[in-house]
Order: C-alpha cells, then structure tokens, then sequence
C-alpha cells in the first residue's frame, strides 16, 4: 500500500529504489499466509504504545490470513479476527493480525468464545511456532538483528485483537481529520465525510488516469 501516494494504490514495495522481495526462511518459502492489511487503520509514529513501550510503524495494521485459499493482490477479503501477535521490528510496534477468511471450511471449527488463538493450536498444530520463527528470523537475511517480540512472543486471544484494531481505528480517524501530523502520508479518500483531505469521484478518477501505467 503505497500511503505516500494519492489513493495510496497497492503496487510493487521498493526500497533504496530497488524492488524489494520477501527472503525465503527455511524451512518457509515466502508468506506463510496470505499477508495484507486492515483498511481504516494505522499505526501512529509519534504515539507510544503503553503495551510495547515502542511507537507505531507509520502503516495500517497488517494481518495474517491463515485460511487454505491462495488469495490474489488487492482481493478484499472479510475475515474473522482470532488474535494478534506484537511484534517489535527495528524498536517500532509492528502488531499482527491472526484472521481466517468468513468463508473458509475451517472457520467453523475456530469457534471457542474467548479464546480462538487455542482453537488453532489445535486445529493448526505448528502454525502459530511457525508465525513466531517467520517474524523473528525474516529481516537476517538482509544482515540485520532478529526481531523481538511483546508478551514474550505470545499470541493474545481475540478480544485484545479487537482493542487493539478499534485503537488503530481511531488513530487513523484522526489522521483523516487533520488532528495529527501524518507527514508524508497522502490521506486524499473520496468516502471519509467532513475530512479536509476528502476529494470528489471526478477528482480521483483524474488522479487514477494521470499516473503512467508500465
């Protein structure tokens, strides 16, 4: 997701002007789930989180979609929040979504009422050990540290998800609403009423058609 560009498109994330690709983590070849992202939030840079004691990632909120279904970029998908996993990445708070697709075949069985995190232990024996080693170890290959993580690397229940999404919500209402500095970001959204960054469909359609396509 491109937030430093109007509409913020999703397109081919680069660094130091070079695409940039995820390394495989043996014995993992790439994501382990489908990786996206919760519209509507974000993670605030100059807010401290008194769960991490680390600032916001200055990104949405991203999730771990566990379903069995390859899912293709830019798909919406609505999932079923099960936990969330606190990640510190390079001294920022980096939280992750555990979600399952509605329409999976396996959602059902997740269906304990406080506590989905232990229906995937048990229905997805290994899975969350795997999450766990992905986001430590992903980043070394690059040459940098191994990641750390909040709670000591354990996975919150559903509930605590939920707080913590409805937390992001409001941080990024707030960046819509001019109320705090979101720097580079580009807020331009043609749905958020009385925002000062909300533009007309013409004005957008306009901004979609004057970016070249390669």
């Amino acid at each position: 997701i491109a937030t430093e560009e109007p509409l913020n498109p999703i397109k081919h994330d680069t660094k130091k002007g070079k695409l940039r690709y995820v390394a495989n983590i043996f014995p993992h070849k790439g994501y382990i789930w489908n990786y996206g992202a919760l519209p509507q939030t974000w993670e605030d840079p100059n807010h401290t989180d008194n769960l991490t004691g680390c600032c916001g990632d200055n990104d949405p909120i991203d999730v771990c979609e566990i379903g069995s279904k390859v899912r293709s970029f830019g798909e919406i998908v609505q999932v079923k929040v099960l936990g969330v996993l606190g990640l510190i990445d390079e001294g920022e708070t980096d939280w992750k979504i555990i979600a399952i697709s509605a329409d999976d075949p396996e959602a059902q069985k997740i269906h304990g009422k406080y506590f989905y995190i232990d229906d995937v232990k048990k229905h997805k024996p290994g899975y969350l050990e795997a999450t766990i080693d992905w986001f430590q170890l992903y980043k070394v290959p690059d040459g940098k540290p191994e990641n750390h993580f909040a709670f000591n690397g354990e996975f919150k229940n559903k509930d605590f998800a939920v707080e913590i999404i409805k937390s992001t919500h409001e941080h990024w209402k707030a960046l819509l609403h001019k109320k705090v500095d979101g720097g580079a970001i580009k807020c331009t959204n043609i749905l958020v009423s009385g925002s000062p960054f909300c533009c007309s469909e013409e004005d957008a359609r306009s901004i979609v058609q004057s970016v070249r396509m390669f």
